[in-house]
């Protein structure tokens, strides 16, 4: 969903914006993406694997997804290289992603309580 939203949202923006406004959207919703799944992967590898340690890893983990995610933005932002607001939409994509999926998941239950 997160990657079919983000074509979305880029060719959406291609046909209504500047094409820096749309490298904006692709690299914010690159990032939130790359991100959400490191997350999960980390989550998944300490609970999987280090049980015993699995808070120290997990912050581990996390400092550092945080410190890199911090260095590209400064990166990116810094450089002038995409607009600003494109770059926001694009790291919301996750997070609009999460709610489209629940929206059609409560929908689709209430369709089916509803044929009972």
């Amino acid at each position: 969903m997160n990657w079919i939203l983000l074509t979305i949202l880029v060719v959406g923006s291609l046909l209504l914006h500047s094409s820096r406004f749309s490298l904006g959207i692709l690299c914010g919703g690159l990032i939130s993406i790359v991100n959400f799944h490191w997350l999960y992967h980390n989550l998944l590898n300490v609970f999987t694997k280090h049980l015993n340690r699995a808070r120290k890893a997990l912050l581990l983990r996390y400092y550092l997804r945080l410190t890199v995610l911090v260095f590209v933005l400064y990166w990116i932002i810094s450089g002038n290289l995409v607009d600003v607001i494109g770059l926001v939409i694009g790291l919301s994509v996750v997070v609009m992603s999460i709610v489209f999926t629940t929206i059609l998941a409560l929908s689709k239950k209430n369709r089916i309580e509803e044929a009972r």
